[in-house]
């Protein structure tokens, strides 16, 4: 039992182990005499000289805080257990002292049922690798509080000075469908590596960094782990150094070294001064600590970090949404991380001089660690929650490396009217207002800008003080360059839409520009019932011969802004969407009615429902199963419910003038071969008169003007939707087409428009996101050349979705 509990509080090293016996010196002894060892090998008897210890032997001490293990979409149930390990980047391994594990705390019991839990965490010798203690996964939304924090030293001779390269930290996820009575996750003949999740902590990082770190895994283990990282870059081992200078002199790398420290210094109280304003208490243990320099205190930044070194930290709250949303926050600077130091000074102090600043940082460094450790333990939740809120806040500027934004003109309404040409009397179109050229080619055009666009990102040098998440940064060209067009519209009052056309000229569109994180939308006041919940629902729609877990990895990103969402994957037409939109519609509108209704009334025994928020994501002819669906009657009563419309390669005006010829063939053998209805309607072909067809009563229908956000996401690489019909915009065919054809379109497209700009109290948000994936991976092969590839990779991919919805996260919530 006391062994056990010696385990809860850190204790669970052997101490008859090397690792235990190492823990009871300090790391340069430690390593001096593993090295002695070595060289006497085991059965030599001999004396051995020991070399003595650098004087200014540094580390750098990642602390790994492991907080709550959350089950977004595992697919399995069974036992899951984390392994986590430091190591220096690939090519400088070699000859560097390997990452290793240090120190354990088990800051609170594990929130872990008796059944579900089975031993505890372990230090794995081999490999210097930390396990987490195993639990049994059996639900999704599942919780594991796990809170443990794991402590990985980094090693820097005197000679080496800090580090120079990165460090990958690398969280691997173990499963074992079941496990026997007694027996270890480990020693499970049915234990696998089932996903694999690396970050990357570059060089200037390692100095001093506080931040939140979730991880996902992949795209089919989701799960959110909520983790944060605390790097400090401190004097090595525990004893006091001598102010004695070795016989040798001190090395070359002394400046550099104590350069750093004093970084890490700096940083390190700028952090604590932030952190502990966002928690609204003083670190009592800093309270009456001099943290001065003294003589050296010029060697410190001309922009002190505290006002008075004698009490650090007063109670001032500084705000968390500080420089977000500028895009140099995050790309790197020309000046080096040790710039606040002033090197011509430095350099100028003699021996005995450099060791006492040496010994004077190393020591407040120490008490500054230390004093964060405990006040970490003391306001955990907190801090987590500023960090937190800190990450969220700083994706919308990190993200945009591989976005770009920019404000649209929506036209009021495209206009046919003749020429002044009397032999030809040819028509031409005419808008209102807009900034699209019609003779360019809008694909190409889209293309060519995002493939500047990633141009672009190879030449730049990306921030080197934030962790890096390796799913993006690994190969930072081939990650998705999503364009954002957004318009911001007060919608005016007005009479009737037809007064749109003339009015025009007067309409003054206010652009608003994209918000951060904790700022809402101008709402309207709630009169629901006093003290229930709002109900946010999202319904999700997969494509022709879906399946409703199509858009998971969309529904798993909207739970992770939003967690308490609710969230139907629709079944109602899965096998079945290849008949009669109008059926489909039906079938949709009957099962959404009978969801909210489920969820209402389960609210109604827990307080009530005072709002209800409804949102809609499709994917490809799901988007028009939506919009059949809203026209009918059963869902009439929750029109004024709707808050957004995510379309994700939706074709809303149809087939008309697709020019994907390969792709049409397809379309043409289907509708011979299948006779499929839907595709009847898709291409206009079920009915002679354009004006009684499906698509052109679904645009008359008002399916779309009662959305709070819309959203159109579209690719110029998707073959399969054509791409002025995914954006819901005019294409160069139709503008050039004088036939009755293109009449209706126009008609069609204007029946859109007007409901974008349809009469509402509401401030409306209208975006276009083009995404363009990189597809070298691909090669060039039949799914390239029918754009079959992009329209499947909108489901097999989330990182569009990750930068398009926490860039607009209250879009979501």
């Amino acid at each position: 039992m006391l062994g056990r509990m010696k385990c809860l509080v850190g204790g669970a090293v052997d101490q008859g182990s090397p690792r235990g016996a190492a823990r009871r010196v300090s790391p340069a002894s430690g390593r001096v005499h593993n090295a002695a060892a070595a060289a006497a090998g085991p059965g030599d008897k001999r004396a051995i000289c020991f070399r003595p210890p650098d004087v200014m032997e540094t580390v750098h001490e990642v602390a790994v805080y492991i907080h709550r293990f959350h089950n977004l979409d595992l697919f399995q149930q069974g036992w899951y257990q984390m392994k986590i390990s430091a190591m220096w980047e690939e090519g400088e391994s070699g000859s560097k002292t390997p990452a290793s594990p240090a120190r354990v705390v088990q800051y609170e019991a594990p929130d872990v049922g008796a059944d579900d839990a089975l031993g505890i965490w372990r230090i794995d010798d081999a490999d210097n690798s930390f396990y987490t203690q195993p639990f049994r996964i059996k639900y999704a939304r599942q919780d594991i509080y796990l809170s443990v924090m794991v402590s990985f030293n980094i090693l820097n001779g005197e000679q080496e000075g800090p580090a120079a390269s990165a460090v990958i930290l690398k969280y691997e996820l173990i499963y074992a469908p079941t496990l026997e009575n007694g027996s270890d996750i480990q020693s499970s003949s049915a234990t696998s590596s089932a996903a694999v999740h690396e970050f990357r902590i570059p060089r200037k990082a390692l100095l001093g960094l506080h931040s939140y770190c979730p991880v996902h895994f992949d795209a089919f283990h989701a799960v959110l782990v909520d983790l944060t990282l605390h790097i400090v870059y401190l004097k090595a081992g525990a004893n006091k150094s001598s102010l004695k200078i070795p016989d040798q002199g001190l090395r070359p790398t002394s400046h550099h070294i104590i350069k750093a420290l004093l970084a890490s210094r700096e940083m390190l109280l700028e952090e604590l001064k932030k952190i502990s304003g966002a928690v609204g208490k003083t670190i009592e243990d800093l309270d009456d600590a001099d943290l001065s320099l003294g003589k050296y205190e010029s060697l410190q930044s001309s922009k002190p970090v505290h006002p008075d070194s004698g009490k650090v930290f007063p109670v001032t709250t500084k705000g968390v949404g500080h420089l977000a949303g500028i895009l140099h926050d995050f790309l790197e600077r020309p000046n080096d991380v040790f710039d606040g130091t002033s090197d011509g000074m430095l350099y100028t102090l003699s021996s005995e001089e450099l060791l006492e600043l040496f010994v004077t940082v190393s020591s407040q460094l120490s008490l500054l660690w230390n004093a964060f450790l405990k006040f970490h333990r003391i306001n955990k939740t907190k801090i987590l929650d500023y960090l937190r809120d800190i990450w969220a806040v700083d994706r919308k500027a990190e993200w945009s490396i591989w976005t770009n934004h920019s404000k649209i003109e929506i036209p009021h309404r495209y206009l046919r009217s003749m020429s002044d040409d009397p032999p030809h009397r040819q028509h031409s179109l005419l808008r209102v207002s807009g900034s699209r050229k019609f003779h360019e080619d809008p694909v190409q055009n889209s293309a060519s800008r995002a493939e500047l666009h990633r141009k672009s990102i190879a030449q730049m040098k990306i921030n080197t003080r934030s962790v890096q998440d390796m799913h993006i940064y690994a190969d930072p060209s081939r990650v998705p360059v999503v364009l954002i067009e957004q318009h911001v519209m007060v919608v005016p009052q007005h009479g009737s839409n037809k007064d749109l056309a003339s009015s025009s000229s007067e309409q003054k569109d206010t652009i608003v520009l994209p918000k951060l994180q904790g700022e809402s939308l101008a709402l309207k006041n709630i009169n629901g019932k006093k003290g229930g919940r709002v109900l946010r629902a999202v319904i999700f729609v997969h494509g022709f011969q879906g399946h409703h877990l199509d858009l998971r990895l969309v529904r798993n990103q909207w739970l992770l802004l939003d967690p308490g969402a609710e969230c139907l994957m629709s079944e109602a037409n899965e096998d079945k969407t290849s008949g009669d939109f109008k059926e489909m519609g039906g079938r949709l509108a009957g099962e959404a009615v009978a969801f909210l209704k489920k969820k209402v009334d389960k609210l109604a025994r827990h307080g009530g429902c005072k709002e209800l928020k409804l949102s809609f994501v499709g994917h490809s002819i799901g988007n028009i199963i939506i919009r059949t669906a809203l026209a009918e009657p059963a869902l009439q009563p929750y029109l004024k419910n709707l808050y957004t419309y995510m379309s994700i390669s939706g074709p809303h005006l149809g087939y008309w003038y697709s020019s994907n010829s390969l792709f049409n063939s397809g379309l043409w053998l289907l509708k011979k071969l299948k006779g499929a209805q839907c595709i009847h309607q898709l291409t206009f072909s079920d009915d002679q008169d354009p004006q009684n067809t499906f698509f052109y009563r679904l645009c008359k229908s008002k399916t779309l003007e009662n959305f709070k956000n819309i959203i159109l996401l579209s690719s110029p690489q998707d073959g399969y939707v054509p791409y002025h019909s995914a954006r819901i915009e005019l294409c160069p065919a139709a503008s050039a087409d004088n036939s009755r054809k293109g009449q209706v379109f126009t008609e069609m497209l204007n029946n859109c428009l007007d409901q974008m700009r349809a009469p509402s109290s509401e401030t409306r948000i209208f975006m276009r996101c083009d995404v363009n994936f990189d597809q070298s991976a691909h090669g060039r092969n039949l799914n390239t050349m029918i754009g079959r590839a992009a329209h499947i990779e909108f489901l097999e991919t989330d990182i569009y979705a990750r930068f398009i919805m926490w860039s607009f996260p209250e879009l979501f919530r």
